[in-house]
């Protein structure tokens, strides 16, 4: 079982985004590989720390996490990184450690020996994903073309004279209490620490260029309509060579189904049946969200019966089992009959056998409801 990203970095789960990044600063700074050299055990909880981060230094992954925990992000190549390599932790997290490793040896070059402080992404992109009822109970791999704007091939990059490739500039202003300073963001190459030295004849005036691109996004068994998915480094590129690509943001669409409506992760049917076959009894075939499967209803079965057949209903997301099939059964009066008919039901009315004598184990509408819903 996976531990929990909060044990990991020590944090309360209702710790802010400050406290957050304030202890993963903490847990790089203690387990880092150049300060515990040869120790695989700190370098692995280096990287489980950069793992947490990732995810809750994120508000929109921390609230899947919180939401569903590993699961919102296992399997379905959407956030959620599994670190291997200590350089890319300092290339996605390198400006949160500062100077306090410019001591060291520098993996990934991110101390203060560094030019490239400053680690530029691209925008994000978002698109709408829609999902049939079959789709979300089994989980399914989805192909959709991405119009994203990547590097052009042939532009090169120099660093920028204004910040001499530090991503930031220093100003000295007069204040009542002396001379200050402030750091900002280069605002001739952005924070990249690079300019455009070559541009292609088809890249734009940040040597990108739009592309079509073919993505294969995995979305788990248990998604619902809102949820937002991503897929890591599918967005925009962003200029230079010491950049990243955005995110692509998949958001979930569910299409109505026609006979089963879904309430979390159960799913309701109404089943209609006549009156002869209330009074006899009878089985029926009824739809469910992986096939048909057929069903024995009993003589004298009451209109408002609720039939429970446990997982059919949509897969719970973490992974632990799945949620039911309520079947609603309705017994249909009719309307037009003939007076043959009107004339048999008023032989009846009077009969015992069509008194209403509910049992003590005949629940009222009221508790059914309160049971559906506990």
């Amino acid at each position: 079982m996976k531990q929990d990203f909060y044990d990991i970095l020590e944090v309360d789960k209702k710790a802010s985004q400050a406290e957050i990044k304030k202890a993963y600063r903490k847990m790089a700074l203690k387990y880092h590989p150049d300060k515990n050299p040869g120790d695989k055990q700190a370098e692995e909880k280096f990287k489980l720390a950069a793992e947490a981060y990732e995810i809750l230094g994120d508000e929109q992954k921390r609230a899947q996490y919180d939401q569903y925990g590993h699961a919102a992000f296992d399997g379905a190549g959407m956030g959620g990184k599994h670190y291997t390599n200590v350089e890319d932790i300092f290339r996605d997290f390198g400006d949160i450690f500062g100077g306090h490793f410019s001591g060291f040896g520098g993996f990934g070059g991110f101390g203060g020996g560094n030019s490239h402080s400053y680690r530029v992404k691209g925008s994000d992109l978002r698109i709408r994903v829609k999902l049939s009822l079959a789709d979300t109970v089994n989980g399914v791999e989805k192909k959709v073309k991405v119009h994203r704007k990547v590097k052009a091939e042939g532009t090169t990059y120099k660093t920028c004279e204004t910040c001499h490739g530090n991503g930031s500039v220093v100003r000295e202003m007069n204040t009542i209490l002396g001379r200050m300073q402030s750091s900002t963001t280069c605002p001739t190459c952005g924070g990249s620490g690079q300019v455009i030295d070559k541009k292609s004849n088809d890249a734009d005036a940040q040597g990108l260029k739009s592309v079509e691109e073919t993505v294969s996004i995995k979305i788990p068994a248990g998604v619902v309509d809102g949820m937002q998915l991503r897929v890591d480094r599918k967005g925009n590129d962003a200029p230079g060579t010491n950049s990243i690509a955005g995110d692509l943001l998949v958001i979930i669409e569910e299409i109505e189904h026609e006979t089963l409506k879904r309430e979390g992760e159960n799913l309701h049917y109404d089943l209609y049946i006549s009156f002869p076959e209330a009074v006899l009894g009878t089985s029926k075939e009824i739809e469910t969200a992986t096939g048909r499967v057929r069903i024995k209803l009993e003589e004298g079965i009451q209109s408002g019966k609720i039939l429970r057949l446990k997982g059919k209903g949509i897969p719970v997301l973490n992974g632990y089992g799945s949620g039911d099939l309520l079947v609603h059964v309705n017994v249909w009066t009719p309307k037009n009959l003939t007076n043959e008919q009107k004339e048999f039901f008023r032989k009846m009315v009077d009969d015992n056998h069509f008194t209403p004598k509910p049992d003590k184990n005949e629940k009222s509408f009221f508790e059914k409801v309160k049971e559906m819903f506990s």
